[in-house]
């Protein structure tokens, strides 16, 4: 593998790989694909909320354009307004710190090793667990709706998102007055602009009545899984207070250690006042107002008040606008891109639709500068923290759509994180870095009694480190990628090297100690998971390519544990098993239920000496057929698809992407629904971005033409980039 894989990968870096299918010998008119597929919304529905965002910050809205209804959302898709950097904490009374977590757990290794675990004994560690979980959190930074009590008198809903420019025009009437509400969100700051006016409602068709925006705020609640509103909070715990100007305004909140700033400008006379310890209102004296609200989390710098200068940005309506449909119309022409239009298959036309909101939904919650959590910035999931594991289906599409740049931002979070992952690893005995599952901004890991014992986020820095060099254009470039992040990748793999145990007795190498990325197993008992198995091979060749390219040797240590890990384990009916250790994979209910891992193996990674392809395929039948897919998660889906394209079943990769299941649906917005739970899943959205590009343009070594679709599917690809 090692030799043929790295020939492949210099012909990839040499440009010689293709990138344009045979299909697609005319340029695709990306905007009439893009907004055939603008969401169109008629009624309050508490799933239907649309977004607008530049990446790093999102304004969800209701049917009304803005955030007029949040209590109504609260239990669907919530009306959000969140950024990177809006993170709180409750106060630490107790002062409870990391180390009040940890226990020494002894896989027989010959070393303590010290997890960050969900202790509930004695009350003190199960407080201080408790609080290290929830805190940080990430903030609700505050609604911007309309002032209108309720959806009763709402009539003649028009609401539509206008995927190209990336803005929302929502149209509607209540009590006879004529609304028209555009919203945008700047490219360039955590800004939102609106444009509000209204139309009849009085004998000479002058609006009955002016417009009134309010502005209000709640206390954060901490939960694990909610708006991250608190509404009922004691006013004493947080602090609101305006001051305001000629034509703007500046709003200060203050909530515990937190402080954040919204600047507010208005064009058209209009005052505002603070009306509510946690609310402002801004009235226009006529039908019609256009606002900007600009989150910050530092003060202004103009000068003293008393003048009046409180002009919070440069920012209007009609320049954020502009600017909106200037960055979306570049980030729709970057990189690659799919055309299903002719295709004649009645599945192709949702297929499309999901590819094209999902890479909307990338682009306005998912472009910043740290790992996204699982609910973007729609609303707080696991507290707003984000799961390392997860990056792979977050931010894998990146490197594979020829966007490397947005991969970059985020994957240079991991030199922030460096070392307190090796402050992980060396608590538990291991050289290199461990990184961490469930964290936040400040790379503090969560405890957790499944996520401290996981393992398949450890590979993930080099895999996308490869993607980048692989994405680079010049040699210039490769280079600077190789620079950046070879030192991670060399310590990355000094872990994973050091984490695989020797088992004198077969003469081998084994992984142990760990849980998988199917959950359902323990780390006490669990050895030798396949798709790790698989990862760690895959991973560790790319790390040895890497030295290769930076002028080093090889490490001896790493070729040691490459050349004796473990083939993947299969029981007598030749099906592999969920872990070697797992011989009941084919007989207890809940080893067929949350992710089918084992295909990941095959799927997510390339063919290796590890596995049999005969074996695999035959486990990928029985797994179509009797998997608890009612059990699974958004990703399970692209996953299958990935090992059907591998496998050459291009028919049945489609249906895996499209298979008509609860975890596996796509809302009006494009979103990737689960459960009462998690109305938003973004891994789902980003794992099929991965499937498609990868049955578009393949994987090294791969020679068919679009090899994951159907032979007659006249698919249009265009600067896709074949995966590893």
């Amino acid at each position: 593998m090692n030799k043929q894989i790295r020939k492949i990968i210099t012909a990839a870096v040499l440009g010689i790989a293709v990138v344009c299918s045979a299909a697609a010998a005319e340029k695709i008119n990306r905007f009439k694909v893009v907004t055939r597929h603008n969401p169109h919304v008629t009624n309050f529905d508490s799933l239907s909320s649309l977004t607008v965002g530049n990446g790093q910050f999102a304004f969800t809205v209701d049917a009304t354009g803005l955030q007029t209804f949040p209590h109504i959302y609260a239990r669907g898709v919530p009306l959000g307004s969140m950024s990177e950097w809006g993170w709180h904490s409750f106060p630490n009374v107790e002062g409870f710190q990391a180390k009040d977590a940890l226990a020494n757990h002894d896989f027989r290794r010959g070393h303590p090793e010290y997890y960050s675990l969900q202790i509930k004994h004695p009350e003190r560690t199960r407080k201080a667990v408790d609080y290290l979980r929830a805190n940080p959190h990430r903030l609700h930074l505050g609604t911007i709706g309309l002032d209108i009590s309720d959806t009763s008198k709402i009539r003649g809903v028009n609401q539509t998102l206008d995927l190209w420019t990336g803005k929302i025009d929502s149209k509607f009437e209540h009590e006879g007055v004529k609304y028209n509400v555009e919203t945008v969100c700047a490219p360039d700051a955590d800004c939102v602009a609106s444009s509000i006016s209204l139309e009849g409602g009085a004998k000479d068709n002058k609006p009955a009545g002016n417009i009134a925006v309010a502005f209000s705020f709640a206390y954060p609640s901490g939960g694990h899984c909610d708006d991250a509103c608190q509404w009922e909070a004691d006013d004493n715990m947080h602090k609101t207070t305006l001051e305001a100007g000629k034509n703007s305004a500046v709003i200060t909140r203050e909530l515990d250690n937190a402080v954040y700033y919204i600047y507010v400008s208005w064009q058209g006379l209009a005052d505002i006042r603070q009306t509510g310890q946690h609310k402002i209102m801004l009235r226009a004296k006529g039908g019609r107002l256009s606002f900007t609200a600009t989150f910050k989390e530092s003060p202004r710098v103009e000068g003293p008040s008393n003048t009046g200068a409180i002009s919070s940005a440069t920012h209007d309506f009609v320049s954020c606008a502009k600017a909106s449909a200037n960055r979306w119309r570049a980030y729709w022409n970057e990189g690659g891109f799919i055309d299903l239009g002719n295709v004649k298959d009645q599945r192709a036309a949702e297929l499309e639709r999901r590819i094209i909101l999902s890479q909307y939904l990338m682009g306005a919650q998912e472009a910043g500068n740290i790992p996204p959590q699982e609910t973007g910035l729609t609303y707080n999931s696991w507290y707003g923290k984000f799961h390392l594991e997860m990056t792979w289906w977050h931010l894998v599409h990146y490197g594979l759509w020829n966007k490397p740049r947005l991969l970059d931002r985020q994957l240079s979070w991991y030199a922030t994180a460096r070392d307190k992952a090796r402050a992980i690893a060396q608590r538990q005995g291991f050289k290199g870095v461990r990184w961490m599952k469930m964290t936040d901004p400040s790379a503090e890991e969560a405890p957790s009694n499944v996520g401290s014992f996981l393992i398949w986020q450890q590979p993930h820095l080099i895999y996308m480190a490869e993607l980048l060099y692989r994405a680079a254009k010049t040699d210039e470039e490769r280079k600077g990628m190789l620079d950046k992040y070879g030192q991670l990748v060399d310590e990355t793999a000094l872990f994973m090297t050091d984490f695989a145990e020797y088992d004198s007795v077969n003469d081998r190498y084994i992984l142990r100690g760990c849980i998988p990325a199917q959950e359902t197993l323990k780390a006490d008992s669990t050895i030798n998971p396949p798709f790790e198995l698989s990862y760690w091979l895959t991973a560790l060749d790319i790390a040895q390519g890497w030295r290769a390219r930076r002028g080093l040797e090889p490490d001896i240590e790493t070729q040691q544990v490459m050349d004796k890990l473990s083939p993947l384990a299969y029981n007598t009916e030749g099906l592999y098993l969920a872990a070697e250790s797992a011989i009941n994979t084919y007989t207890d209910r809940r080893m067929t239920s949350d992710h089918p891992a084992l295909l990941g193996a095959f799927g997510m990674m390339p063919d290796s000496k590890l596995l049999d392809k005969t074996v695999m395929a035959r486990t990928l039948r029985w797994i179509w057929d009797n998997w608890n897919w009612d059990k699974t998660w958004g990703w399970d889906y692209p996953m299958a698809a990935m090992t059907c394209a591998r496998l050459g079943e291009a028919d049945m990769a489609v249906d895996a992407l499209l298979m008509p299941k609860r975890t596996n649906t796509y809302l009006i917005s494009g979103h990737n629904y689960q459960d009462q739970r998690l109305r938003v899943y973004m891994p789902g959205n980003g794992g099929l971005l991965t499937a498609v590009a990868m049955m578009c343009a393949g994987w090294d070594g791969c020679t068919s033409p679009v090899p994951g679709f159907p032979k007659d599917w006249d698919v249009k690809w265009e600067e896709l980039l074949p995966m590893p």
